[in-house]
């Protein structure tokens, strides 16, 4: 991770560590590092956050005046973004969102021309530019200079092309919608309606400051109750950007990225669609997940926490289903992003194809009792290396006999390191996160008043 671009962009408080000039120079670069020998073309959405339209026209500003021609999709989807870049032959693009994070925080997702995230060695200029390490962009003069245009139809491409993708009508479906007050607020209704089902949607009138606030799929609590109340067939959440999503059964029951990944992966299977075997996933995923995997047949890989890692995984090997447990899951087929909208749709067709409901086809899947805890620290690598912790580590595994895991990992963005033990039994997940931090506390490796 650099200076300002972490695993998912360029992300802060609004105008307090990312500000309007920090937007402006992003463009300025952006328009220059593109369109050299030719004009670049640059499409642009974001979601509903008061900052948002703030940064889209210092953007839009700052890639004008390198001489990029602008495309504004306005309020839209990070992975609508995506799709628009690759099957419309765009430079780049760049979503403003702080996906599932609240109001008044935002960031600047930058998106290369094959609709994925954009290469380190590009951020990394970015940034240098940003802080004035390389030399000025020229500005664009005379006709060179860029224009800007509504690119509204571009969104509704992406609609149409995931109301084509469902492969049943959802008439006589009564589905539930969460949309986080962010970017699906119109689009997924549209999509349900489209397709015949009894839409019902909640959190779906943004107000600048209400996106993510209690709702979509980091607070479920009130879609659950909402599912279980209108006695509906199956409800699904998204956060603020839309790449997640995550579903509630009919019973209201959370179905999280893990038990959707089971649900398709061995959907797919059925169906000899799972080409490599394999479905992708990250050190995070419950343990009962790759338990369930294995009964099933099918092979389990993890990487580091972050979509963009699984996305990774998945383009080297060659692998059709990935994600997170957070809800980010990436269908490679169809997309180069997590696409909550698409999961919907995905999800879907499991159930009606198949003609069971959530809850059956998750029923295998016997999730993991899990505790997690973190600690804050000086020295993160010092703590993962320090011979104590490995052996208390080890300690841990071997009261697990297998029958569980233990995971230290430290945070990306905090001085924090994370202990976490799934087990069959939740006493023994606390026994081994208390014996690890106690050994941390013991060797004075946790900060004062942690």
């Amino acid at each position: 991770m650099g200076k300002y671009f972490g695993t998912d962009g360029f992300r802060g408080e609004a105008n307090v560590n990312l500000t309007v000039e920090h937007a402006f120079k992003v463009g300025r670069y952006l328009g220059y590092y593109y369109g050299r020998g030719h004009k670049a073309r640059v499409v642009i959405g974001k979601d509903t956050r008061l900052s948002s339209y703030m940064f889209e026209y210092a953007l839009a500003a700052g890639l004008t005046a390198s001489g990029a021609d602008v495309y504004l999709l306005h309020v839209t989807t990070t992975p609508s973004v995506a799709y628009v870049i690759r099957s419309e032959n765009f430079d780049c693009g760049i979503m403003i969102s702080a996906s599932h994070n609240p109001f008044y925080d935002n960031g600047l997702k930058l998106i290369n021309g094959n609709g994925e995230k954009m290469a380190d060695e590009v951020t990394d200029q970015v940034e240098k530019y940003i802080d004035g390490l390389l030399p000025e962009a020229p500005y664009a003069t005379g006709d060179h200079i860029g224009r800007t245009v509504d690119y509204a139809a571009g969104r509704n491409r992406y609609i149409g092309y995931l109301i084509s993708l469902a492969t049943h009508s959802y008439k006589g479906v009564k589905v539930g919608l969460d949309c986080a007050n962010g970017s699906t607020w119109m689009i997924a209704k549209a999509v349900f309606d489209a397709l015949g089902a009894e839409t019902h949607v909640i959190n779906h009138q943004p107000s600048g400051v209400n996106i993510n606030d209690h709702c979509g799929s980091t607070h479920m609590g009130p879609l659950q109750k909402y599912v279980m109340e209108n006695h509906l067939d199956v409800g699904f959440a998204f956060d603020g950007d839309a790449d997640r999503c995550l579903a509630v059964d009919e019973k209201g029951n959370l179905i999280d990225g893990d038990l959707i990944l089971y649900i398709y992966g061995t959907y797919m299977k059925k169906r000899d669609k799972l080409t490599t075997n394999t479905v992708v996933s990250t050190v995070m995923s419950n343990y009962g997940l790759g338990k369930a995997l294995e009964k099933a047949g099918i092979d389990w890989m993890q990487t580091q926490v972050g979509d963009r890692f699984v996305y990774e995984c998945m383009r080297a090997g060659g692998h059709m289903l990935g994600g997170e447990q957070s809800g980010h899951i990436i269908f490679s087929k169809y997309a180069t992003t997590g696409d909550g909208l698409l999961t919907a749709i995905k999800l879907m067709q499991a159930m009606l194809d198949q003609k069971s409901t959530l809850s059956k086809l998750a029923e295998p899947v016997k999730l993991y009792p899990q505790v997690l805890k973190n600690v804050k620290v000086s020295d993160k690598d010092a703590v993962l290396q320090h011979p104590a912790v490995q052996q208390a580590l080890q300690k841990a595994e071997e009261k697990l006999q297998g029958n569980g895991r233990v995971l230290l990992r430290k945070s990306g963005t905090e001085p924090v390191v994370r202990v976490m033990a799934e087990a069959e039994e939740e006493s023994i997940c606390m026994e081994c996160v208390d014996g690890i931090i106690a050994v941390m506390k013991k060797e004075n490796l946790v900060k004062e008043g942690a």
